[in-house]
């Protein structure tokens, strides 16, 4: 077999492949003798149709067949005398099909483009300078987190002595009629709780419960915004009977030694508290300075290393950086199809965002072959063990998931890296200077922000879907 290697492009390579005479010839005759004993010809016994008349009956099949005998293989073989790291499925064709009816007669010749990782050059990687800055932690922030904990463990004491005020739930039971459209089916939902003000809730909504109290029964249009959340209602205009069943005034409770208490047997008092939600937030603020260093360096790294990267990687990141975007607008109740959303810009910046990604990681793969990072089979059990605790399943089902997946090698190829990133980070030259406001998020922030859960955006009632969780949103707007 003769094979030429010609470069089209850093990632793309186009392989010309010369299939000798006499393979060809080898593996006809191998094919045409299975067709003569297994193929059933009419005028001869099984088994006994010379190879001409069988190689004339099936010769779309027979040809067929030591193509996709021979040709594979033959790129394969070229593939590894080449020594090409080739990513996806080459793009063949052959070169003179026409001379197929003289089968094993001439060579058989094609070319074959692939794509591959480029060769990449390694510049300086240790010893990059870097700033750290850590955020501090104040009173004030400490106070903030307190706040928060008192939010998130108050009740709802009902209100007997007075009328609805803001900030006050209103639970009420609504039956809906549309005034537009007229032939839309009725809403009746039980239960609706209502925080009076509270963020997302129509301001009617707002302003026709104030006052109320329990078994008091109101009547009231709503016309729902053209940009409204919810499309089934944007536009719509509905008449409410409400009947109010409680309604409840947030209490936060006492802050005291007994309610710091409350929150863990090892807190003791308000103090220890603060004192352990200090050191808390000072070891995340150390954790994320330290996330920041890293990111600094994989930013300066990908930097100075301006290589082309693969563009079926670049595309199939970007689109999966794109339907993660997705999937965080909709759990952010904005809808991906607004006319609005700049999806043609916001594509570009994707690719370029996906084009970063992968050229970190393949400099991270070419500098661990440079140190001979590895990752041990104890190591990837470890993982699977972290990350079968954080998805509350037992390792089992985990590695069961990974091996169909083929997710093992995946993180062992993060292991490497995670390792590759910290063999970098310990030989940089790090200088520790005062906070800024305008440090950039880490990637782990990010992520927070994008993924974080956050409280369920439900839609208003519809004629479709009539729950008490929609006509929760019923009061909601954008």
């Amino acid at each position: 077999m003769k094979t030429e290697l010609v470069d089209v492009s850093p990632t793309r390579k186009e392989l010309k492949i010369e299939i000798d005479a006499a393979d060809v010839r080898a593996e006809y005759d191998r094919v045409s003798d299975r067709y003569a004993t297994l193929a059933a010809v009419p005028g001869f016994r099984k088994g006994h149709a010379p190879r001409s008349v069988v190689r004339q009956r099936f010769k779309n099949e027979i040809r067929g067949e030591v193509v996709q005998k021979l040709v594979p293989q033959a790129i394969q073989d070229a593939i590894i005398e080449r020594n090409l790291d080739v990513i996806g499925e080459p793009d063949i064709h052959l070169d003179n099909s026409e001379g197929l009816d003289k089968l094993g007669e001439q060579p058989l010749s094609l070319h074959a483009h692939v794509e591959v990782l480029p060769e990449v050059e390694l510049g300086t990687y240790k010893g990059l300078e870097v700033v750290r800055r850590v955020r501090p932690v104040t009173d004030e922030t400490i106070e903030e987190v307190i706040a928060q904990l008192r939010e998130s463990n108050a009740s709802l004491q009902p209100v007997e002595d007075r009328g609805a005020e803001v900030g006050d739930t209103v639970t009420v039971d609504f039956l809906g009629k549309y005034i537009e459209p007229q032939d839309a089916d009725d809403v009746n939902v039980e239960a609706v709780d209502v925080v009076l003000g509270g963020e997302g809730v129509l301001p009617e909504f707002t302003e026709q419960l104030v006052g109320t109290k329990p078994d008091d029964v109101k009547t009231f249009r709503i016309k729902y915004p053209e940009d409204f959340s919810s499309k089934g209602l944007a536009g719509k205009e509905i008449e409410y009977t409400a009947t109010v069943t409680a309604v409840r005034r947030k209490e936060l409770p006492e802050l005291d030694d007994e309610w710091a208490r409350s929150l863990g047997e090892e807190i003791e008092s308000l103090d220890n508290l603060r004192a352990k939600l200090r050191e808390d937030l000072e070891a995340r603020a150390r954790f994320e300075a330290d996330q920041r260093v890293r990111d600094e360096l994989m930013r300066a790294l990908i930097a100075a290393h301006q290589f082309e990267v693969p563009a079926s990687l670049v595309k199939s990141q970007a689109r999966r950086l794109l339907e993660s975007t997705v999937r965080n607008m909709m759990q952010h109740g904005i809808d991906p199809r607004d006319p609005e959303m700049n999806w043609e810009g916001m594509e570009g910046a994707l690719e370029v965002e996906a084009t970063d990604d992968l050229r970190g990681s393949i400099l991270l793969e070419r500098i661990a072959e440079a140190e001979n990072v590895d990752v041990s089979d104890e190591e990837i059990e470890q993982e699977i063990e972290r990350i079968a605790a954080g998805a509350r399943q037992s390792v089992e089902q985990v590695r069961a998931a990974l091996t169909k997946q083929g997710g093992e090698r995946s993180i062992a190829d993060r292991l490497r890296h995670r390792k590759t990133l910290d063999l970098i980070a310990a030989s940089a030259e790090i200088k520790d200077e005062e906070w800024r406001e305008e440090e950039p998020p880490t990637a782990a922030e990010e992520a927070d922000e994008t993924d974080a859960p956050t409280e369920a955006t439900t839609e208003a009632p519809t004629a479709e879907a009539a729950t008490a969780s929609e006509a929760q949103a019923s009061a909601e707007q954008d």
